[in-house]
């Protein structure tokens, strides 16, 4: 019982009226709970000061003083002048005690034994005393002293009507002892109907560190004050009422114990042969062991599925930190090798000898703000080999150590900071376990308590090492993770290009995301292409899986790309093409022939493409898709439609065709190319993807980067699970002014009309340093198409930022370069044409081929 704050210190003190009901006996409509006499125990509350604040009417009974003349006096003149106080407690010796000067700071949180009262009337009592220190909601000590009415109260004081049950109980009921012997398990106590004790076993006895004597007549909570006793007193009367048997499992720290016990509490009534119920039993079991076993499987399992969520190196050992606190340490550090904190360098196998260099990657407290850390999150800190950390790399098994004098002596020798913050917050014991995986050492997990007062024992450091050998594992496999992850990210990056060139036919913007998820660097590719007659190829690609194998497949896909688009095939051919080369690399993987590849990736070769090819002259863009999500097409008043392509075979399914589709393009347009990733996720449907990436590009004049940002703002997550390739590309499109076409009959004379015509069209594009060029590549290319094609023949100039002569002709036979020889006639005009060019080819269509050739511009026609 407890005194009120409006009556502490400065306060007038309450008096313990007996008929007012104890707080803690009332249910919460304010009845009585407990049917026993609260004045058959004598119970006193004394404050740090020694005063008395609390005096019930068992006190008066024992005593004779009532609560008015008592209270807020010393509780020293309570005691027998010359009389000596005999303490027997379970942490001390027997041991006299000087009752004038009564400190109880100097006394244990128990103390029990035998003192000398004096009575009002002058009478001499040999009390049978038990005192609990215990601590008030404002913190200050307090201590609660308990006598039961046996034997002390002179008779002349206690009217036989106040005699509980109208008789003083008997203790030595041979009848109820016996009945405990038959019928209850040990450690065991014996309550009477009152729910006073009677009998204790042995065992009992070394449990609660009292003799039967010590608590002989005293309800339970007055004989171990705490909440969980007032529970099982309230399980104890129900089964008097109800005459069935409670249990009920608690834990508990008995005084003068450094740890919690978890506690098992069988209660039964006791009945005697005409089934009345006599009494109850208590039987207590410790299930301490059970309950930590129980606890360590818990915190195992926990590891499992908390540790490694993440393949981050940084993140695992967080993790492990924050599973071990506060189940098992007060504080947790981790600190790995330096080169194996950067989540890509290789581990040392082997013992670490002598001191060792850390770098801190995680810790973990009780305490918020972890203010027990000496290194900060990052740096890195020497542990010399005395320490528990190099002493556990260098055995490679973990190490348990108490923190002595001379520990905290060699850390004021070597880290005098540390050695002080270890005194500060009473640092007692350490384990220090190595962090292990394949072989490899990676660093070490250091366990400290110090709030909890129980030191390790050698089932924590089994614990320590199981869970740290889970935490390890996952460690390395994000330190391997990190490693392939970073040769894939250069890989790619040296594949991927890094600036796209700027094209007349095209203005464009691009995003590359890698995917920020343990699924590894995935394939995807973009590509913008500059092909022939001022056109463009738009090219987005995404191979199968992940990692380096994916990395590296996309390279070899990507200059496939651009070999055949230097070909200048049509986008169904060059997909056609594209599929048995997808083909052959998996028939490769599968059957070994290509020994880098990874094992588990035979098999497993295959990719999606979208390839579209931009005419600025026409206006026209052709398009062919594998399998790859459709383009999106932006008008210039920002309609948005996703066109409607054949889907095509995935590359890699083989003899399966491609289908290419037109399109005509209005000048501003913008084509959207991108890969899945940006649209397949698991918080929305793919059509709820689709209508949010409409809305996203629905802003035709605006800056393609920005368009570009609001598009990745509205579709990806945070850490988007896939790769994701972005590619916008708004159209231009040719004047007619910058093209001349002319139409040729198959006369060689009009070789000569073709040249003048060419020459006038170059002097009224200013061109005129120009002319001398463009007449001998006409003349070589319009004499060939006349000599060795068919009609029609057709000769056409384009002035862009170069200037280009294309003669297309109604045959599909490609010229190619020969060397003539000496006397040869004829077989020099190609090679003449590629020596007055840039650059030359030849391209098919529809109805026959077409032969062209780039030259620059002259400087003085810019």
């Amino acid at each position: 019982m407890r005194r009120p704050d409006s009556a502490r210190d400065d306060q007038p003190v309450r008096s313990n009226d007996p008929q007012e009901t104890d707080p803690r006996e009332t249910d919460p409509r304010g009845e009585p709970v407990y049917p026993f006499d609260e004045a058959a125990t004598a119970r006193v509350v004394i404050d740090a000061r020694g005063t008395v604040t609390e005096w019930n009417e068992g006190a008066r009974r024992l005593l004779g003083h009532r609560p008015s003349e008592i209270i807020g006096r010393p509780a020293a003149g309570l005691l027998a002048e010359g009389a000596r106080a005999r303490s027997r407690t379970d942490a001390l010796d027997p041991v006299e005690l000087d009752p004038t000067t009564l400190d109880p700071a100097a006394l244990p949180d128990r103390w029990s034994g035998t003192v000398t009262l004096l009575h009002r009337n002058g009478e001499r009592l040999d009390v049978r005393l038990l005192a609990h220190r215990r601590t008030t909601d404002d913190g200050a000590t307090e201590w609660f002293l308990v006598s039961p009415l046996t034997g002390t109260v002179p008779r002349s004081e206690v009217p036989r009507s106040e005699v509980p049950h109208s008789e003083e109980p008997d203790f030595e009921d041979p009848y109820l002892l016996e009945l405990v012997f038959m019928q209850s398990p040990c450690p065991t106590a014996v309550y009477d109907t009152r729910l006073r004790l009677r009998h204790v076993s042995e065992d009992m006895e070394r449990l609660l560190g009292l003799t039967e004597d010590d608590v002989r007549g005293l309800r339970l909570p007055e004989a171990m004050p705490a909440p969980e006793i007032d529970n099982t007193e309230r399980h104890m009367l129900r089964a008097l009422e109800t005459g069935e048997p409670q249990r009920l499992e608690f834990s508990l720290r008995l005084p003068g114990r450094d740890q919690e016990f978890a506690w098992s509490v069988s209660i039964a009534p006791l009945r005697d042969g005409d089934g009345r119920t006599r009494g109850v039993v208590v039987a207590v079991h410790d299930m301490t062991k059970q309950n930590r076993a129980q606890q360590r499987l818990l915190l195992v399992n926990e590891a499992s599925t908390r540790i490694g969520s993440a393949l981050d190196v940084v993140s695992t050992a967080q993790e492990l930190a924050d599973v071990a606190v506060p189940a098992l340490a007060d504080f947790v550090t981790v600190d790995l090798l330096p080169e194996v904190s950067r989540g890509g360098g290789e581990a040392p196998a082997g013992p670490l000898p002598g001191g060792v260099r850390l770098r801190r990657v995680a810790c973990q407290s009780i305490y918020e703000g972890v203010p027990e850390a000496v290194v900060e999150f990052g740096d890195t800190s020497f542990y010399p080999d005395s320490s528990p950390a190099a002493e556990s790399l260098f055995t490679q098994r973990g190490v348990m150590r108490k923190v002595t004098d001379a520990s905290m002596a060699r850390w004021d020798a070597g880290d005098p900071r540390r050695a002080a913050k270890m005194r500060a917050f009473g640092f007692h014991s350490q384990m220090a376990v190595p962090l292990r995986a394949r072989g490899a050492i990676l660093g070490v997990a250091t366990f400290s308590r110090h709030r909890s007062p129980a030191p390790f024992e050698l089932d924590d450091l089994l614990l320590a090492e199981e869970i740290t050998a889970r935490a390890a594992v996952c460690i390395d496999n994000a330190r391997r993770y990190t490693r392939e992850r970073d040769t894939a990210l250069a890989l790619q990056r040296s594949l991927l290009p890094r600036a796209l060139p700027d094209h007349a036919a095209v203005e464009f913007a691009f995003r590359y995301l890698p995917a920020d998820t343990g699924a590894g660097v995935g394939g995807d590719w973009f590509d913008v292409i500059p092909l022939s007659s001022s056109r463009v190829a738009l090219v987005v690609g995404d191979v199968v899986g992940h990692g380096v194998q994916a990395s590296a497949t996309m390279g070899r896909l990507r200059t496939a790309v651009r070999t055949l688009a230097d070909v200048d095939l049509p986008p169904d051919e060059l997909l056609t093409h594209l599929d048995d080369l997808v083909n052959h690399l998996a028939a490769e993987a599968s059957s070994g022939q290509n020994p880098g590849a990874a094992a588990d990736a035979a098999g497993d070769v295959g990719a999606t493409c979208l390839y579209a090819v931009y005419d600025p002259v026409s206006r026209r863009c052709s398009v062919a898709r594998a399998g790859h999500p459709q383009p999106a097409m932006v008008t210039p008043d920002g309609t948005v439609d996703f066109l409607d392509l054949p889907a095509g075979p995935p590359l890699g399914l083989g003899n399966l065709p491609f289908e290419s589709v037109e399109v005509e393009l209005r000048e501003g347009s913008v084509l959207a190319l991108f890969t899945n990733g940006l649209v397949e996720s698991r918080e929305r449907g793919i059509d709820e993807s689709f209508a949010a990436l409409r809305t996203a590009l629905a802003q035709p004049a605006a800056p393609l980067e920005d368009t570009c940002d609001n598009v990745l703002k509205t579709l990806l997550p945070s850490r988007p699970a896939d790769d994701v390739a972005l590619l916008l590309a708004r159209t231009r499109a040719l004047d007619a002014s910058q093209v001349a076409t002319w139409e040729l009959d198959g006369d060689p004379a009009g070789v000569a009309q073709a040249r003048r015509d060419v020459a006038g069209q170059l002097a009224a594009w200013g061109l005129e340093e120009a002319v001398f060029t463009t007449e001998l590549v006409v003349s070589e290319l319009v004499t060939n198409a006349i000599r060795y094609a068919e009609g029609p023949i057709q000769l056409r100039l384009i002035h862009d930022r170069s200037l280009i002569c294309e003669v297309s002709d109604g045959s599909n036979t490609a010229p190619h370069l020969r060397r003539a020889r000496v006397f040869d006639e004829g077989g020099r005009g190609l090679l003449l044409v590629a020596q007055l060019t840039q650059s030359w080819g030849t391209r098919q269509g529809t109805g026959g081929k077409t032969i062209w050739a780039e030259q620059a511009l002259p400087v003085t026609g810019i």
